[in-house]
């Protein structure tokens, strides 16, 4: 067994959005709860995305390059930024590896160098919820967004366990979390509401408290119970329209 290969265990695993670097990434993919926990947050967005074959996708924050390089196996045609050169590269030789094409652009998702109405689709993960106000950068991505297209946010759930833990971090000293942002579906939706999405609905993932062996034992319920509700939820969706398309009459706030 390599050392890439050799699992960590959830103690000693960092918190990706803490370290910000992608070794972390790569050994909280390794313990049991991150493992589990990305592949939750990863059905999630995948189901809301919907079908991507042919679509132009931008993932804003695009980190490491997992979700985009996912996109891309399935056909659409991805570009990720962020903020991070390391980032970047990691995402690089993350596609390199797996055989697609992604374009690649270091910057930031404040002002994005990008034509308007150029995306199908504009997916964003845990990135806002360390941004003061993410207004402005909400409106540049539905910018970005042809007519119709769709704007999927990731972001970190307000109330459930996960949420205090950090707190409780930023209490202690860490910088990041004390400035971290913590949003529930109403915070979404209003945000939504300001940007005159249409068809928003917001869905949750991530049940359990931020134990391996919690995740074991209720990762088989956890999208059984993300069909019923986001309360509890430490990771949540963010599903809307841009403007500019025909409102669906099917469609509801849930």
């Amino acid at each position: 067994m390599t050392e890439a290969e050799r699992p960590v265990s959830d103690a000693s695993a960092a918190d990706p959005a803490l370290e910000g670097l992608p070794d972390a990434y790569a050994d909280w993919r390794r313990s049991a709860l991150g493992r589990i926990t990305d592949a939750l947050e990863e059905r999630l967005l995948i189901d809301r995305i919907g079908p991507t074959r042919g679509l132009r996708i931008l993932d804003v924050g695009c980190g490491d390059g997992v979700l985009a390089t996912r996109l891309a196996r399935s056909g659409a045609r991805v570009t990720g930024i962020d903020a991070s050169a390391d980032m970047i590269a990691a995402a690089r030789r993350r596609a390199k590896a797996a055989g697609v094409e992604i374009d690649l652009v270091e910057g930031d998702a404040r002002g994005l160098p990008f034509p308007a109405g150029y995306f199908d689709c504009v997916v964003s993960v845990a990135t806002l919820c360390f941004v003061d106000d993410p207004r402005p950068t909400i409106r540049d991505m539905v910018r970005v967004l042809k007519p119709g297209g769709r704007l999927i946010l990731g972001e970190l759930g307000r109330w459930n366990l996960w949420a205090a833990q950090r707190r409780v971090k930023g209490w202690l000293g860490s910088k990041l979390w004390r400035a971290a942002r913590f949003r529930s579906r109403g915070d979404l939706l209003a945000l939504a509401d300001q940007a005159r999405l249409r068809d928003s609905t917001v869905t949750g993932a991530v049940f359990y408290p931020p134990l391996g062996i919690a995740a074991q034992l209720m990762a088989g319920f956890d999208h059984k119970i993300g069909t019923l509700t986001t309360i509890g939820a430490a990771f949540l969706v963010l599903s809307a329209t841009s403007p500019g398309a025909p409102v669906s009459q099917s469609s509801s706030k849930i």
